[in-house]
């Protein structure tokens, strides 16, 4: 990530996940927030051993990483555009098609199992098949490599088929 990217970042989302200076406690700074939240995101490491990595408790980064992911959802919401038109999904599949020879293809989906303390009074709700608890991250892309949808929370224990029969994209 570009630095002025991170620093985009701060000043979009610093002002929701910042916390405030007490007598009892120093809080942890936003850019460490938002860095370790990146690096939880880009190398699917688990809390614990990103604890390790970073100078922070696992529970503290479980507050953190949840907490800065709603920040960047609402910040970003905006920018990630679906073609509402035919024209505009014409020129999706003619990107595919031109870029990386797949013709009448409209995205590229993927989903990520995102490690998480299971939910209290769940049962096995979010245990997935990779054997923890975990909540899915659905993404499709575009071929310039653009977000076109992206749906975050469904239970772990669902297969792919069933995070997309959840998403609003379906419909």
């Amino acid at each position: 990530m570009k630095s002025a990217d991170f620093e985009y970042l701060i000043n979009q989302i610093g002002h929701k996940i910042g916390k405030k200076t007490t007598p009892f406690r120093d809080p942890i700074p936003v850019r460490e927030r938002l860095a370790v939240t990146l690096r939880f995101l880009a190398s699917g490491d688990s809390y614990r051993s990103l604890s390790y990595i970073v100078t922070f408790s696992t529970q503290s980064i479980s507050v953190i990483v949840p907490k800065v992911c709603n920040a960047l959802i609402a910040c970003l919401s905006d920018k990630i555009k679906m073609p509402k038109l035919q024209e505009e999904w014409l020129q999706v599949a003619n990107d595919f098609n031109r870029m990386w020879n797949y013709p009448h293809c409209c995205g590229s989906i993927d989903g990520k199992h995102i490690c998480l303390q299971a939910p209290i009074n769940t049962g096995s709700d979010y245990f997935n098949y990779k054997g923890f608890f975990s909540i899915v991250l659905l993404s499709i892309v575009g071929a310039k490599y653009s977000f076109t949808f992206v749906s975050v929370g469904c239970q772990g224990r669902l297969s792919d088929g069933g995070v997309f029969t959840n998403t609003t994209f379906k419909q």
